[in-house]
């Protein structure tokens, strides 16, 4: 067996924003040995590491965070001493529709990880735990704050939580569960909570894709209300350092927030995405905007996310590389060069999801 500084369970590695920090985390330390731990589900999808799968310090594990038993032998058996956990069902529309998946994975499932680590640091190989050697990363939402009004105020480390929907209710109580076991077991412990990511294998229940696939193909572009929620948009590589940068030189016990200080109503940045992709495929600029659908509002839609990064940026150096309009076009890009990709993942589940929700 190779010897490893570290061996660090990344949890849901196959997914969007988890194959990138695999990735990086693969690429950038030989020295360790990274175990990639997923359910596979229809977000998750090992075509997003192809570049790596054969790497001699990738491992990937398929299981299920539910299940703890399994979570115990996973430690055990590879020696885990270091958790980045992604792993989470994320989409509220989804949430709306099956609260109970929501906090199975999310709720129990960050509970297992968290007493598998426990029992296998305090009770188990070593008998202590301290940062150098252990850390539990947990990577949240901003959606647990809540919403913001129309104004100059943006979501801090110290915001008071206010979850809207039962997606972010069960983030709530994931990181409160991370915190508890800091605070009561000294599990050396570090959360994120980030803005809305985007980027390439992003799967196309999400805005930016879903909208990329259906403009290309002349489909509706279901727009929730009148399109003025405000979110604020943070490139997937850039989170991805962002995270590597917390997990190495983070404070114990601490939240840092990942924001992109880019913030974007929804109808304007469709429009952007709109013009960006007619101009990609050789269509007039603009041309698309007849696919503008406006649909019923998503029950308890919050009106405006905006993540302050000051305490990140102050403290580690990070601030985010690209703005939104360079990113896009790399996305776009990116989509329409891996159609193929595309096809692939929109083939079963994401055509039921799409004609579900929007009676296509």
């Amino acid at each position: 067996m190779n010897n490893f500084n570290k061996n660090i369970l990344i949890t849901g590695g196959a997914g969007f924003i988890g194959s990138h920090v695999v990735r990086l985390f693969v690429n950038k330390y030989p020295e360790y040995r990274i175990v990639n731990l997923d359910k596979l589900t229809y977000a998750g999808n090992l075509a997003n590491l192809k570049d790596v799968e054969n790497a001699p310090n990738y491992t990937f594990v398929k299981a299920d965070i539910c299940d703890f038993e399994d979570m115990m032998r996973i430690f055990e058996e590879y020696s885990i001493d270091n958790v980045i956990h992604l792993a989470a069902e994320s989409h509220v529309d989804r949430s709306i529709k099956d609260p109970f998946s929501f906090a199975r994975t999310n709720v129990i499932g960050t509970l297992n990880l968290l007493e598998a680590a426990r029992r296998s640091w305090v009770e188990g190989r070593d008998g202590v735990h301290t940062v150098s050697t252990h850390r539990f990363y947990h990577v949240s939402t901003d959606e647990v704050y809540g919403a913001l009004e129309f104004d100059n105020t943006l979501f801090t480390e110290d915001t008071r939580y206010d979850p809207h929907s039962p997606y972010s209710a069960s983030k709530a109580s994931s990181d409160h569960f991370v915190r508890a076991y800091h605070d009561t077991y000294g599990l050396p412990v570090i959360i994120s909570n980030c803005s809305n990511n985007y980027g390439p294998f992003q799967f196309p229940e999400k805005l930016i894709p879903l909208f990329i696939n259906n403009i290309r193909n002349n489909k509706p572009l279901p727009v929730y209300g009148k399109g003025e929620n405000v979110r604020d948009w943070l490139y997937v590589e850039d989170h991805a350092r962002a995270i590597d940068l917390i997990f190495h030189e983070g404070k114990d016990g601490d939240t840092y927030n990942i924001g992109g200080f880019n913030e974007w109503k929804n109808i304007d940045l469709i429009k952007v995405m709109i013009k960006t992709v007619d101009r990609a495929l050789g269509r007039e600029d603009g041309e698309s905007e007849k696919l503008i659908t406006y649909v019923t509002d998503r029950a308890g839609h919050d009106l405006r996310y905006a993540i302050d990064s000051t305490k990140l940026k102050n403290e580690l150096g990070w601030e985010p590389s690209l703005q939104f309009e360079e990113g896009i076009a790399k996305t776009v890009r990116w989509y329409l060069d891996h159609e193929d990709w595309m096809n692939n993942v929109t083939s079963g589940d994401y055509q039921k999801y799409y004609d579900a929700m929007y009676g296509r």
